[in-house]
């Protein structure tokens, strides 16, 4: 649900668990101006919901007395596991997302207990995760029926629009969705193609339900087809040593949801065997390794390597 209704009912929840708020600090949370706020409570009042006003200075909106849910209790654990799974959902790019998730949290303060609301604020308050961002915004209403379709296994139809090709009408049967690196993914079976594909969801326009459906496998693993893919298109095998222990050389790997796959054993460190369609934008993540390296393949990789390696030390000025 998006639009004027979801945040009519976001006005309720916020509503429901503070004892007064301004129409200025309705406004702010819902990214709306102050009559449109106004709207929206007189949308709940003819609904029956028991708002009054408080005029003056330090007025604003609020419910009549008794008008809550019963307590509900969340252990100290799962506090910290909402608290931070909304922070994250604030990160996902999604479009009209920020209504959705300050109504799931108004809900959650609502009926927890004084001690427990604390808690959840405190989170909130003083905590920040560094994720990367979606660009452009995705489409809250894409995101939904893709995921219905996943769930109820159902074919969807579809426009993609790939930078260097004309626009491509696809029906996939879709079997699973990735969030990487700031940007959407969905994988799944194409049946234009006839195989296996994944699509950046930002590049997917005209998304309907078909009645067909699918079984998608039991085994599948959306992260490990990523992977997969990735490597299907390109076209420079690359084996490095990195002098380093395997959970080192994983946390380097901020780009690859599954980096271990790519490792095997060396008795110098972790051998990387993998490929990549970029040798200049992979000498220059091998570059900023914090640990040493061994390029063992390939050779065009060590020409560009040796190519960047000049150029610093030429920045660098000469010696004197």
């Amino acid at each position: 649900m998006t639009g004027p209704v979801s945040r009519v009912l976001t006005v309720l929840e916020l509503l429901q668990s503070h004892k007064l708020l301004s129409g200025a600090e309705l406004a702010e949370k819902l990214g709306v101006d102050r009559r449109t706020v106004r709207r929206y409570i007189t949308v709940l009042e003819d609904m029956g919901v028991p708002v009054t006003t408080e005029q003056g200075r330090y007025g604003g909106y609020m419910l009549v007395p008794g008008f809550k849910l019963p307590p509900m209790m969340f252990t100290d654990e799962e506090v910290l596991a909402v608290s931070l799974g909304l922070l994250a959902a604030r990160q996902l790019g999604l479009a009209e997302a920020a209504p959705a998730i300050e109504s799931v949290q108004a809900k959650l303060e609502r009926v927890m207990p004084d001690g427990l609301k604390r808690r959840a604020r405190g989170v909130s308050e003083t905590t920040k995760l560094m994720l990367a961002r979606s660009a452009p915004p995705l489409d809250n209403r894409l995101l939904m029926t893709l995921t219905q379709a996943v769930r109820e296994e159902q074919r969807i139809s579809f426009t993609y629009h790939h930078p260097d090709r004309e626009p491509t009408c696809r029906e996939v049967d879709p079997y699973g969705l990735l969030f990487q690196l700031g940007r959407w993914y969905m994988s799944g079976y194409c049946h234009l193609r006839g195989d296996m594909r994944s699509f950046r969801l930002d590049r997917i326009s005209g998304a309907q339900l078909m009645p067909q459906k699918f079984k998608r496998p039991a085994d599948f693993d959306i992260a490990h087809h990523f992977i997969q893919s990735l490597n299907s298109m390109a076209t420079h095998r690359v084996l490095v040593i990195l002098h380093t222990d395997t959970e080192t050389a994983a946390g380097a790997f901020t780009f690859c949801p599954d980096a271990r796959a790519l490792f095997r054993h060396h008795e110098q460190g972790v051998l990387l065997d993998t490929s990549v369609d970029n040798l200049e934008w992979f000498a220059s993540w091998l570059a900023q390794l914090p640990f040493a390296f061994t390029i063992l393949e390939s050779e065009e990789l060590k020409d560009v390597l040796r190519e960047k390696a000049g150029k610093w030390i030429e920045a660098c000025g000469r010696s004197r």
